[in-house]
């Protein structure tokens, strides 16, 4: 049986939160006019998503990020509250509004394109990671997106180093990817997707080449960081560490909404990780976790816990 992690401060995770817009048309995008859509809203940020999928998994993470002082902000944080986040810390100012994400999926279920606003997170600041270091060095784990500032970031890996606390890394686009390049000697786990994983090795392959992709993952540990899972989409996920590697294929399904299906797969490794379920197991439950993900309308499924992950991929 896992472990007990549910002690409030086992995972501190840092970065986005966001309120997110996602619209799913009906037929192909036709430019320069509207297009008919099924719109849904939910609150999403990656660290703010993986932080809700660890409290549906049993944990009590701590997020650390910001949002306005403005209704969304508020309803942001007492919504995730709810969830069994720990939301004390989250910082709020008047300076920017809380982020806004909006998504556009195509008929087949795949983001089409997406955008967001996240300038708020230039409030989250070199000197509140240092009002939070206490709370960053008693860690189990330290999970952080790449959105916060390279000084940030720096600033976390420094208090990781210094107290030896793992910290598991999430690309979380193609442009922030090379972000965490001065880092990843640093990284314990890094969680990239495919265009991700080709950025930061500056390499070329397509999307449904596994092989390609699994050697991505190898090369990520050779660079220094310690486990590696490059997720493919519709084409599964590869994984490496420096004892084994492998890939499993997706689990077929009708794809309703792919908004949040990543931070699911990236919650489900973490929790493996802090559970010493090994590397192998962890890329299953994680693939798992996209899966219902993917088959749900909004974020974060509300029913995540590992019981289910563990059925959805043995049967």
């Amino acid at each position: 049986m896992p472990k007990d992690t549910s002690r409030p401060g086992s995972v501190v995770v840092l970065g986005a939160s966001s309120f997110d817009v996602v619209s799913r048309i009906d037929k192909a995008m036709q430019q320069g006019t509207s297009n008919p859509a099924v719109i849904r809203t939910s609150y999403g940020g990656v660290a703010r998503n993986v932080a809700e999928n660890l409290a549906r998994l049993g944990l009590q993470p701590i997020l650390l990020s910001v949002v306005g002082k403005d209704s969304i902000g508020n309803d942001l944080i007492a919504t995730t509250k709810k969830t069994g986040v720990i939301m004390n810390h989250v910082h709020r100012t008047d300076k920017a509004s809380t982020g806004i994400y909006v998504g556009i999926i195509n008929p087949d279920g795949k983001k089409e394109v997406a955008f967001d606003d996240v300038r708020i997170l230039e409030e989250l600041t070199v000197d509140y990671i240092g009002y939070h270091e206490d709370i960053l060095r008693k860690a189990d784990l330290i999970f952080l997106d790449a959105n916060p500032s390279e000084q940030v970031l720096a600033a976390v890996f420094e208090i990781s180093r210094q107290h030896n606390v793992p910290v598991c890394a999430d690309p979380t686009s193609v442009s922030l990817s090379t972000k965490l390049l001065p880092f990843i000697k640093s990284i314990d786990t890094i969680v990239p997707n495919a265009l991700e994983a080709k950025a930061i090795l500056n390499r070329q392959f397509t999307l449904d080449n596994w092989e390609a992709a699994l050697e991505c993952a190898r090369a990520l540990v050779s660079e220094g960081t310690a486990n590696a899972f490059v997720s493919m989409s519709e084409f599964g996920l590869c994984y490496a560490s420096s004892e084994t590697s492998g890939h499993y294929p997706a689990i077929k399904t009708n794809i309703v909404d792919p908004t949040g299906a990543g931070d699911a797969m990236t919650a489900a490794i973490i929790y493996s990780k802090l559970n010493d379920i090994p590397i192998d197991d962890a890329a299953q439950l994680g693939v798992s976790a996209a899966t219902v993900t993917l088959k749900h309308k909004g974020s974060v499924f509300p029913n995540l816990n590992i019981e289910l992950l563990y059925d959805e991929f043995s049967g």
